[in-house]
Protein backbone atom coordinates (compact mmCIF):
# COMPACT_ATOMS: atom_id res chain seq x y z
CA UNK A 1 0.00 0.00 0.00
CA UNK A 2 1.06 3.58 -0.58
CA UNK A 3 1.83 5.63 2.51
CA UNK A 4 -0.03 8.85 3.22
CA UNK A 5 3.14 10.82 2.52
CA UNK A 6 3.51 9.24 -0.94
CA UNK A 7 -0.12 10.03 -1.77
CA UNK A 8 0.33 13.61 -0.59
CA UNK A 9 3.49 14.11 -2.65
CA UNK A 10 4.13 11.42 -5.33
CA UNK A 11 7.92 11.52 -5.19
CA UNK A 12 8.36 8.18 -6.93
CA UNK A 13 6.18 9.25 -9.86
CA UNK A 14 8.24 12.41 -10.28
CA UNK A 15 11.36 10.24 -10.38
CA UNK A 16 9.77 8.03 -13.02
CA UNK A 17 8.68 10.94 -15.22
CA UNK A 18 12.23 12.31 -15.12
CA UNK A 19 13.79 8.96 -15.97
CA UNK A 20 14.30 9.70 -19.66
CA UNK A 21 15.78 13.10 -18.81
CA UNK A 22 18.45 11.34 -16.76
CA UNK A 23 19.21 8.95 -19.59
CA UNK A 24 19.53 11.72 -22.16
CA UNK A 25 21.89 13.73 -19.93
CA UNK A 26 24.22 10.73 -19.77
CA UNK A 27 23.83 9.97 -23.48
CA UNK A 28 24.51 13.59 -24.48
CA UNK A 29 27.58 13.86 -22.25
CA UNK A 30 28.98 10.71 -23.87
CA UNK A 31 28.14 11.87 -27.40
CA UNK A 32 29.73 15.30 -26.86
CA UNK A 33 32.92 13.68 -25.52
CA UNK A 34 32.89 15.20 -22.03
CA UNK A 35 34.05 12.06 -20.25
CA UNK A 36 36.73 11.35 -22.85
CA UNK A 37 38.13 14.87 -22.60
CA UNK A 38 38.27 14.74 -18.81
CA UNK A 39 39.88 11.28 -18.85
CA UNK A 40 42.61 12.54 -21.15
CA UNK A 41 43.20 15.63 -19.02
CA UNK A 42 45.71 15.37 -16.22
CA UNK A 43 43.70 17.86 -14.15
CA UNK A 44 40.16 19.08 -13.62
CA UNK A 45 38.88 21.52 -16.23
CA UNK A 46 36.65 24.57 -16.06
CA UNK A 47 33.33 24.68 -17.87
CA UNK A 48 34.78 27.35 -20.19
CA UNK A 49 37.70 25.17 -21.23
CA UNK A 50 35.44 22.14 -21.71
CA UNK A 51 33.00 24.15 -23.84
CA UNK A 52 35.81 25.61 -25.97
CA UNK A 53 37.53 22.28 -26.57
CA UNK A 54 34.27 20.51 -27.44
CA UNK A 55 32.87 23.36 -29.53
CA UNK A 56 29.73 24.01 -27.52
CA UNK A 57 27.99 26.98 -25.97
CA UNK A 58 29.23 27.88 -22.50
CA UNK A 59 25.81 28.21 -20.86
CA UNK A 60 24.62 24.92 -22.37
CA UNK A 61 27.75 23.09 -21.26
CA UNK A 62 27.51 24.48 -17.72
CA UNK A 63 24.00 23.12 -17.32
CA UNK A 64 24.92 19.71 -18.68
CA UNK A 65 28.02 19.48 -16.49
CA UNK A 66 26.07 20.41 -13.37
CA UNK A 67 23.43 17.78 -14.18
CA UNK A 68 26.23 15.21 -14.48
CA UNK A 69 27.47 16.29 -11.05
CA UNK A 70 23.98 15.71 -9.68
CA UNK A 71 24.02 12.23 -11.24
CA UNK A 72 27.44 11.58 -9.65
CA UNK A 73 29.00 11.11 -13.07
CA UNK A 74 31.27 14.12 -12.48
CA UNK A 75 32.76 15.70 -9.39
CA UNK A 76 33.02 19.46 -8.98
CA UNK A 77 35.40 21.79 -7.14
CA UNK A 78 34.44 25.45 -6.84
CA UNK A 79 37.54 27.65 -6.78
CA UNK A 80 37.92 31.41 -6.69
CA UNK A 81 38.20 31.45 -10.48
CA UNK A 82 35.12 29.27 -11.00
CA UNK A 83 33.87 25.67 -11.09
CA UNK A 84 36.17 22.85 -12.19
CA UNK A 85 35.07 19.35 -13.16
CA UNK A 86 36.56 15.88 -13.32
CA UNK A 87 35.28 12.36 -13.94
CA UNK A 88 34.18 10.09 -11.13
CA UNK A 89 35.68 6.60 -11.08
CA UNK A 90 32.57 5.02 -12.60
CA UNK A 91 32.66 7.46 -15.52
CA UNK A 92 36.34 6.78 -16.22
CA UNK A 93 35.67 3.07 -16.18
CA UNK A 94 32.41 2.83 -18.13
CA UNK A 95 31.56 6.08 -19.94
CA UNK A 96 34.77 6.83 -21.84
CA UNK A 97 35.58 5.20 -25.16
CA UNK A 98 38.96 4.05 -23.83
CA UNK A 99 37.68 2.86 -20.44
CA UNK A 100 38.56 -0.78 -19.68
CA UNK A 101 34.85 -1.68 -19.45
CA UNK A 102 33.49 1.03 -21.71
CA UNK A 103 29.73 1.08 -22.27
CA UNK A 104 29.98 4.06 -24.64
CA UNK A 105 28.72 2.31 -27.78
CA UNK A 106 25.93 0.58 -25.90
CA UNK A 107 24.73 3.96 -24.65
CA UNK A 108 24.98 5.45 -28.16
CA UNK A 109 22.83 2.61 -29.49
CA UNK A 110 20.27 3.32 -26.78
CA UNK A 111 20.31 7.02 -27.60
CA UNK A 112 20.19 6.83 -31.40
CA UNK A 113 18.04 3.72 -31.94
CA UNK A 114 16.18 2.41 -28.91
CA UNK A 115 15.18 5.87 -27.67
CA UNK A 116 13.61 6.73 -31.03
CA UNK A 117 11.65 3.46 -31.16
CA UNK A 118 10.33 3.98 -27.63
CA UNK A 119 8.75 7.24 -28.71
CA UNK A 120 6.13 4.97 -30.29
CA UNK A 121 5.62 2.61 -27.36
CA UNK A 122 1.87 3.21 -27.18
CA UNK A 123 1.61 2.36 -30.90
CA UNK A 124 3.62 -0.82 -30.32
CA UNK A 125 1.23 -1.88 -27.56
CA UNK A 126 -1.84 -1.11 -29.67
CA UNK A 127 -0.52 -2.87 -32.77
CA UNK A 128 1.64 -5.60 -31.21
CA UNK A 129 4.58 -5.00 -33.54
CA UNK A 130 7.95 -3.24 -33.63
CA UNK A 131 8.17 0.43 -34.52
CA UNK A 132 11.08 0.71 -36.97
CA UNK A 133 8.80 1.93 -39.73
CA UNK A 134 7.58 4.91 -37.68
CA UNK A 135 10.95 5.63 -36.08
CA UNK A 136 13.12 5.39 -39.18
CA UNK A 137 10.78 5.36 -42.15
CA UNK A 138 11.69 1.81 -43.18
CA UNK A 139 9.65 -1.35 -43.40
CA UNK A 140 11.99 -4.20 -42.50
CA UNK A 141 11.29 -7.71 -43.79
CA UNK A 142 12.63 -8.98 -40.51
CA UNK A 143 14.18 -7.58 -37.38
CA UNK A 144 17.78 -7.56 -38.53
CA UNK A 145 17.15 -5.68 -41.75
CA UNK A 146 16.46 -2.81 -39.38
CA UNK A 147 19.15 -3.47 -36.79
CA UNK A 148 21.79 -3.75 -39.52
CA UNK A 149 20.43 -1.10 -41.87
CA UNK A 150 23.92 0.42 -42.33
CA UNK A 151 27.50 -0.52 -41.52
CA UNK A 152 27.64 2.28 -38.95
CA UNK A 153 24.47 1.01 -37.23
CA UNK A 154 25.68 -2.58 -37.33
CA UNK A 155 29.09 -1.65 -35.91
CA UNK A 156 27.47 0.37 -33.10
CA UNK A 157 25.13 -2.53 -32.28
CA UNK A 158 28.02 -5.01 -32.21
CA UNK A 159 30.13 -2.67 -30.09
CA UNK A 160 27.17 -2.41 -27.73
CA UNK A 161 26.84 -6.19 -27.42
CA UNK A 162 30.55 -6.53 -26.75
CA UNK A 163 30.24 -3.83 -24.07
CA UNK A 164 27.54 -5.84 -22.31
CA UNK A 165 29.67 -8.98 -22.38
CA UNK A 166 32.62 -7.05 -20.94
CA UNK A 167 30.64 -6.81 -17.68
CA UNK A 168 28.52 -9.99 -17.88
CA UNK A 169 30.35 -12.38 -20.21
CA UNK A 170 32.56 -14.16 -17.71
CA UNK A 171 29.61 -14.82 -15.40
CA UNK A 172 27.49 -16.50 -18.08
CA UNK A 173 30.24 -18.68 -19.59
CA UNK A 174 31.33 -19.86 -16.13
CA UNK A 175 27.82 -20.37 -14.73
CA UNK A 176 28.29 -24.01 -15.76
CA UNK A 177 31.48 -25.97 -16.31
CA UNK A 178 31.83 -25.91 -20.10
CA UNK A 179 35.25 -27.59 -20.18
CA UNK A 180 33.84 -30.94 -21.47
CA UNK A 181 32.62 -29.16 -24.62
CA UNK A 182 35.55 -28.96 -27.01
CA UNK A 183 33.83 -27.73 -30.18
CA UNK A 184 31.54 -24.75 -29.62
CA UNK A 185 29.39 -22.81 -32.09
CA UNK A 186 28.25 -19.34 -31.06
CA UNK A 187 25.10 -18.77 -33.12
CA UNK A 188 24.65 -15.07 -33.79
CA UNK A 189 27.98 -14.42 -32.06
CA UNK A 190 28.39 -11.00 -33.65
CA UNK A 191 31.49 -9.16 -32.45
CA UNK A 192 32.93 -12.22 -30.74
CA UNK A 193 33.14 -11.02 -27.13
CA UNK A 194 31.58 -14.22 -25.74
CA UNK A 195 33.72 -16.36 -28.02
CA UNK A 196 36.80 -14.60 -26.68
CA UNK A 197 35.59 -15.10 -23.11
CA UNK A 198 35.08 -18.82 -23.79
CA UNK A 199 38.57 -19.41 -25.17
CA UNK A 200 39.96 -17.40 -22.26
CA UNK A 201 38.15 -19.47 -19.64
CA UNK A 202 38.45 -22.87 -21.36
CA UNK A 203 41.92 -23.35 -22.93
CA UNK A 204 41.03 -26.58 -24.74
CA UNK A 205 37.97 -25.39 -26.64
CA UNK A 206 37.54 -23.83 -30.06
CA UNK A 207 34.67 -21.45 -30.88
CA UNK A 208 33.14 -20.79 -34.28
CA UNK A 209 31.06 -17.64 -34.69
CA UNK A 210 28.07 -18.45 -36.93
CA UNK A 211 26.47 -15.26 -38.25
CA UNK A 212 25.29 -13.43 -41.35
CA UNK A 213 27.98 -12.69 -43.98
CA UNK A 214 27.89 -8.92 -43.42
CA UNK A 215 28.19 -9.43 -39.65
CA UNK A 216 31.17 -11.77 -40.09
CA UNK A 217 32.83 -9.24 -42.40
CA UNK A 218 32.41 -6.50 -39.78
CA UNK A 219 33.60 -8.77 -36.95
CA UNK A 220 36.79 -9.59 -38.82
CA UNK A 221 37.34 -5.94 -39.69
CA UNK A 222 36.70 -4.37 -36.29
CA UNK A 223 36.48 -6.91 -33.47
CA UNK A 224 38.28 -10.28 -33.67
CA UNK A 225 42.02 -10.40 -34.22
CA UNK A 226 43.28 -12.69 -36.98
CA UNK A 227 45.89 -13.90 -34.47
CA UNK A 228 43.19 -15.59 -32.38
CA UNK A 229 43.44 -19.03 -33.98
CA UNK A 230 40.91 -20.71 -31.67
CA UNK A 231 38.11 -18.49 -32.97
CA UNK A 232 36.85 -19.16 -36.49
CA UNK A 233 33.89 -17.99 -38.56
CA UNK A 234 31.01 -19.59 -40.42
CA UNK A 235 28.79 -17.47 -42.65
CA UNK A 236 25.10 -18.26 -42.76
CA UNK A 237 21.55 -17.69 -41.59
CA UNK A 238 20.90 -20.19 -38.79
CA UNK A 239 17.20 -20.35 -39.65
CA UNK A 240 17.81 -21.12 -43.33
CA UNK A 241 21.26 -22.70 -43.67
CA UNK A 242 22.69 -25.98 -42.30
CA UNK A 243 24.26 -25.78 -38.84
CA UNK A 244 27.44 -27.88 -38.45
CA UNK A 245 27.80 -30.54 -35.75
CA UNK A 246 29.30 -29.39 -32.45
CA UNK A 247 29.49 -30.25 -28.75
CA UNK A 248 27.87 -27.04 -27.55
CA UNK A 249 25.86 -24.25 -29.13
CA UNK A 250 25.65 -20.81 -27.53
CA UNK A 251 22.57 -18.69 -28.19
CA UNK A 252 23.17 -15.42 -26.35
CA UNK A 253 20.40 -12.83 -26.56
CA UNK A 254 18.98 -14.69 -29.55
CA UNK A 255 15.73 -16.35 -28.48
CA UNK A 256 14.31 -13.19 -26.92
CA UNK A 257 14.07 -11.75 -30.45
CA UNK A 258 11.64 -14.40 -31.68
CA UNK A 259 8.22 -15.94 -31.17
CA UNK A 260 7.90 -19.26 -29.32
CA UNK A 261 7.28 -21.05 -32.62
CA UNK A 262 10.50 -19.76 -34.18
CA UNK A 263 12.45 -20.49 -30.99
CA UNK A 264 11.34 -24.14 -30.98
CA UNK A 265 12.12 -24.45 -34.67
CA UNK A 266 15.67 -23.13 -34.15
CA UNK A 267 16.28 -25.20 -31.00
CA UNK A 268 15.00 -28.34 -32.74
CA UNK A 269 17.43 -27.70 -35.59
CA UNK A 270 20.25 -27.33 -33.06
CA UNK A 271 19.20 -30.48 -31.18
CA UNK A 272 19.24 -32.52 -34.39
CA UNK A 273 22.90 -31.70 -35.13
CA UNK A 274 24.16 -31.57 -31.55
CA UNK A 275 26.55 -34.40 -30.66
CA UNK A 276 25.25 -36.95 -28.12
CA UNK A 277 26.05 -35.66 -24.66
CA UNK A 278 26.32 -32.15 -26.03
CA UNK A 279 24.07 -29.22 -25.31
CA UNK A 280 22.93 -25.67 -25.83
CA UNK A 281 23.69 -22.68 -23.60
CA UNK A 282 21.04 -19.97 -23.61
CA UNK A 283 22.03 -16.57 -22.28
CA UNK A 284 19.05 -14.36 -21.53
CA UNK A 285 17.65 -12.01 -18.91
CA UNK A 286 15.11 -13.98 -16.88
CA UNK A 287 11.76 -12.83 -15.56
CA UNK A 288 10.62 -14.06 -12.16
CA UNK A 289 8.17 -16.94 -12.37
CA UNK A 290 5.39 -14.77 -10.90
CA UNK A 291 6.27 -11.92 -13.33
CA UNK A 292 6.96 -9.61 -10.36
CA UNK A 293 10.36 -8.55 -11.73
CA UNK A 294 13.21 -7.92 -12.04
CA UNK A 295 12.37 -4.46 -13.34
CA UNK A 296 15.25 -4.51 -15.86
CA UNK A 297 13.92 -7.74 -17.36
CA UNK A 298 10.41 -6.33 -17.55
CA UNK A 299 11.68 -3.22 -19.32
CA UNK A 300 13.73 -5.34 -21.71
CA UNK A 301 10.62 -7.35 -22.51
CA UNK A 302 8.81 -4.14 -23.44
CA UNK A 303 11.83 -3.28 -25.60
CA UNK A 304 11.46 -6.59 -27.40
CA UNK A 305 7.94 -5.49 -28.31
CA UNK A 306 9.17 -2.14 -29.60
CA UNK A 307 12.15 -3.55 -31.52
CA UNK A 308 11.50 -7.21 -32.37
CA UNK A 309 8.79 -9.88 -32.45
CA UNK A 310 9.98 -11.59 -29.27
CA UNK A 311 9.86 -11.17 -25.49
CA UNK A 312 11.76 -11.95 -22.29
CA UNK A 313 10.72 -15.17 -20.55
CA UNK A 314 10.66 -16.96 -17.21
CA UNK A 315 12.90 -19.97 -16.44
CA UNK A 316 9.91 -22.29 -16.92
CA UNK A 317 9.13 -20.78 -20.30
CA UNK A 318 12.69 -21.36 -21.51
CA UNK A 319 12.66 -24.88 -20.09
CA UNK A 320 9.46 -25.59 -22.02
CA UNK A 321 11.04 -24.35 -25.26
CA UNK A 322 14.05 -26.62 -24.74
CA UNK A 323 11.88 -29.62 -23.84
CA UNK A 324 9.71 -29.06 -26.90
CA UNK A 325 12.87 -29.14 -29.03
CA UNK A 326 13.97 -32.48 -27.56
CA UNK A 327 16.51 -31.47 -24.91
CA UNK A 328 16.17 -33.71 -21.86
CA UNK A 329 18.11 -32.05 -19.05
CA UNK A 330 17.71 -28.35 -18.31
CA UNK A 331 19.65 -26.43 -15.66
CA UNK A 332 19.27 -22.74 -14.82
CA UNK A 333 21.77 -20.48 -13.11
CA UNK A 334 21.05 -16.88 -12.15
CA UNK A 335 24.20 -14.77 -12.12
CA UNK A 336 22.94 -11.76 -10.18
CA UNK A 337 23.70 -9.53 -13.15
CA UNK A 338 21.71 -8.59 -16.24
CA UNK A 339 22.01 -11.96 -17.96
CA UNK A 340 21.51 -15.51 -16.73
CA UNK A 341 22.39 -18.93 -18.12
CA UNK A 342 20.24 -21.92 -19.11
CA UNK A 343 21.95 -25.17 -20.12
CA UNK A 344 20.02 -27.83 -22.03
CA UNK A 345 21.62 -31.22 -22.70
CA UNK A 346 20.91 -33.72 -25.41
Amino acid sequence: MNSGEELEYPRILIQYQNGFLISKVMFAACELGIFDLLRESAESLSSKVIAERLGSSLHGMERLLDACVGLKLLSIEVKQEGAFYRNTDISNLYLTKSGPKSQYYNLMYYSKTIYLCWHYLADAVREGKNQYERAFGISPKDVFDALYRSEEEMTMFMHGLNAVWSICGRDVVTAFDLSPFMVIYDLGGGGGALAQECVSQYPNCTVTIFDLPKVIETAKKHFVSSEEQRITFHEGDFFKDPIPEADLYILARILHDWTDEKCVRLLTKVQNVCKPGGGVLLVETLLNEDKSGPLESQLYSVNMLVQTEGKERTPTEYSNLLTAAGFKEVEIKKTGKLYDAILGRK
